[in-house]
This record gives C-alpha cells, structure tokens and sequence, in this order.
C-alpha cells in the first residue's frame, strides 16, 4: 500500500496491522430491517428483488397542503406489538423503529444479550432529523396549554442520541456507545465506529440507523434543502440517475446490524456471517465556489486501500443516488473517475424506498449484505434514461445474477459528507477472481459505448 493511500486509512480511523485486512475484520451475524420495502430483511430482500414500489402518499399526516405530498412509509408497523409499552410515551416514531429492528437483528444473530458480558456490547447508530414528530406534539402543547403540559420525556425523545440510549438501556449494553449525525452518510460511520471498538476489545455492537422524518415540521424543514422531488406520481417523484431527475423523495425506516469481532463470532458458533466490512474512508467536500474539486472519488479509492482491493476487484456500486441532477451528475463522474466509463455495475435500490436519511446506507448496507448472500444484484426502479454523458452502468429491470465478492455502498449527507464502504465476503478465496464474477468479462465493462444493465421490455 502506498504512503498516501496509509495516511488516507489512519484518516479515517481503521484498525491495521495484519497481513492478511481479512482475518480479522469484523463480520455482519445479524440484520433486522424496517422498511417501506416491509419488516424484516427477508420481506425487504424478495420485494426489493422484485422492484416493488413502496413511494405513496403521506399517511402519518395530512400532507396535501405541502409541495410534497409522496414518501415511504414503512407498512403495517404496530408499535404496541413491537415496543414494549412503558417505552412507547417515551419515545419518537423513530426509536421505535430502531427498537423493532434491533430486536430482530439480535434474533437473526442468535445474540442473547444477557448471555455475554456487559462491557463487551457497544450501540452506536446514526441520527439526522432525530425526534421530530414527538418534539412537535410536545411544543404545540407548550403554545398551546402552556409548560405544565408538556411531558417530562421531551427532554430527551427529539434528541438525536435517544435511539442509541434506549437500545442501551434495554438490552444492558454499558460498552462504548455513541451517535453519528452526518445526515444521509452518518449510518456508514457508525459501521466505521463499530469497527473501532472492535478493535479496541468490544465483543459486539450494534450499529445502523432508521429515521422517520414525516411530521409538518419535519417535512417543511426538509423542504428548505431544495433537494425534494414535487411531484404527484409515485412512479416519477424519484428518479435517480434518470434525464427526468426532479429530486428525491423522503422515507422512514432503516437498518440495524449486529457487527462482531471474528474472533466472538467463532467462539460463540455464529456461523460466517453475512460479510465483513473490510473498508471504509469519510471525506467532507469544500464549500461551493471555493475551487477546490469534490472528494467522493478519494473516498473511494481510500477505502478501497484499506480493504486491499484495486477498482477491478469491486463487483458493483450502490449507489448514493441523490435524485438532484447535479448530484446524481457529480457522484457519476466520480465513478468513472475511479473505475472508468461503464467500468463497474451500479445499483440504487432506494428509488424504491426513497430517501430515509440516517437509516438509508444502513439499508443500502443491508441490501448488499443479503445480495452477496444470494449473488444477485437489485434493479433500480423506474429509470428508464440514464444520460449518455454520465457512463454510468446502472442495472435496471430484473434483478442480474453475480457473483459478488467486493462490494462498495456510497453515501452522502447534505452540507458536504461522503462515506464510502467496502464489503467482502466471509470466505478467504480472493474477491474478483473473473471465474466467480461475471461482470470482469462482460461486454459493458470494456466498451464505453455499450447499454446498462436493462432486461428486455424496460428500455427507454
């Protein structure tokens, strides 16, 4: 590894030292997922497969006085089922949701938690518009009856680090805990903090992030980003990558993984996980005007290095896939910088989603996890013309066969934050071997001329 790509990997914060960046890099035992795209990461994994659209009108509130009318609710959520009671006037939509998912990934995982150590288990999660609809309620209270009316929780239930604390407090983890607010990027750091902590002795952590954005206040301080899409038509609101770009719907929900030291996960016979988070690099991109070029590309290749992996070794990109022209048009440039025109398959599974800030990478993580179990990558939904000018291989349609041994999830958050993560699987045989990856000897990898990823009957 060269000197700059070292000093890149320190930067960012990762644990070294090995011979071998696979022997000891933390491994994926659980995910729960609670999603538009349904509650649990099976449900999620076959509707996603399907390019089931899951963008519809609002429904928490009513929305139709706003320019934007359309999001991603996650369906059939019943919070008394899912939380236990005496949290539930406690905390916001959006813990609740991060409590469902936690309990399912610690299942998936087989993870009893009173069964190990209480300063072996660590919970660090993403936060971005954090409490918004509990604040609001509680706040119209004080305006409206005065401060004798408003509940004692309000102190903490909008807080962004409420999530982090109650998946804490319920399930005894007194380890290293902490919050990342990095808006759309910040669930990809928490995976880079697990990664930490592991290293520094921690047995498990649980990472990831869910949101739920969907309040009056919520939407209207979304709104003033200028970045969300104003249309009607669930099936054209959010187009990422597509010439009919408008901007991006909003959404609720999100992922949380159960992130373990190899060494914990044999000793307790987990199995081999999902994938090992091999990599990851965070950059922050300079303020507009100032000259100075964007830095998704060397988030990329940073990570990469720390993951030993060349461009030819990553077997598909998901994408951040912001739906704004210039952004879906910046993050295209930035891949062929990298893996040159076309070079590499691209997906972005959350046009099906939208958005969902915090809990969307974690999602995006989530996804590439179960499509490297599986060998199959998930389409993007509704695009059908993706610009000649950003050669991009996006896949679209059906779900295409690969498979997938290097993995790269990409993130930004507003205001300027890029993360990158590398996945690898859990075997030791070499990622990118061209008789296991499909795309290595595929015609669009090599002609710049050549169409994406598109099944018959969905060309533009």
């Amino acid at each position: 590894m060269s000197s700059a790509a070292t000093a890149g990997t320190a930067a960012a914060g990762t644990p070294g030292g090995t011979a071998d960046p696979l022997a000891d890099a933390p491994v994926v035992t659980g995910i729960g997922v609670v999603s538009p795209t349904g509650i649990g990461h099976e449900a999620h994994w076959a509707a996603t497969l399907r390019a089931d659209p899951a963008i519809g009108p609002l429904r928490r509130f009513d929305a139709s006085s706003y320019p934007t009318r359309l999001g991603g609710e996650v369906p059939g959520f019943d919070t008394a089922d899912r939380v236990p009671g005496r949290l539930i006037p406690q905390t916001d939509h959006w813990t609740h949701l991060a409590l469902a998912a936690t309990d399912l990934a610690l299942a998936d995982a087989g993870v009893v938690p009173e069964d190990l150590p209480e300063y072996e288990m660590a919970v660090v999660t993403a936060g971005s518009s954090g409490g918004v609809e509990f604040g609001q309620r509680e706040i119209q209270a004080l305006w409206g009856k005065g401060p004798r009316h408003v509940g004692a929780y309000q102190s903490i239930a909008w807080f962004y680090a409420a999530t982090t604390g109650q998946i804490s407090i319920r399930h005894g983890m007194r380890g290293p805990c902490g919050v990342v607010v990095a808006e759309q990027a910040g669930a990809l750091e928490s995976f880079a903090q697990a990664r930490r902590h592991l290293a520094d002795g921690t047995r498990m952590v649980v990472a990831g992030g869910t949101d739920a954005p969907f309040s009056p206040y919520g939407l209207t301080c979304q709104l003033s980003s200028g970045r969300l899409s104003t249309r009607t038509d669930p099936a054209r609101a959010y187009l990422p990558f597509d010439a009919a770009a408008a901007g991006y719907v909003p959404g609720e929900g999100g992922a949380i993984l159960i992130v373990e030291s190899a060494a914990s996960a044999r000793a307790r016979g987990a199995g081999p996980g999902y994938g090992r988070i091999a990599g990851y690099a965070a950059t922050f991109d300079p303020p507009p005007g100032s000259g100075r070029p964007p830095t998704l590309a060397r988030a990329i290749r940073t990570a990469l290095a720390e993951a030993a992996l060349d461009a030819a070794d990553v077997d598909v990109v998901f994408a951040d896939a912001a739906g704004v022209p210039a952004l879906d048009e910046a993050e295209a440039r930035a891949l062929a910088e990298v893996f040159g025109p076309r070079g590499v398959p691209v997906t972005a599974p959350k046009s099906m989603t939208g958005r969902l800030y915090a809990g969307g990478a974690a999602l995006d993580v989530a996804t590439a996890l179960l499509a490297m179990r599986d060998s199959a990558i998930p389409p993007t939904a509704g695009v059908t013309d993706v610009p000649d000018g950003y050669a991009l291989d996006l896949v679209r349609g059906d779900p295409v066969p690969a498979a997938l041994r290097g993995v790269l999830v990409l993130a930004r958050g507003y205001g300027g934050f890029n993360a990158a993560l590398v996945l690898r699987g859990t075997d030791d045989a070499p990622t990118g071997d061209p008789t296991t990856s499909d795309h290595k000897t595929s015609d669009h990898t090599t002609s710049e001329t050549t169409s994406d990823h598109t099944t018959q009957g969905s060309q533009p």
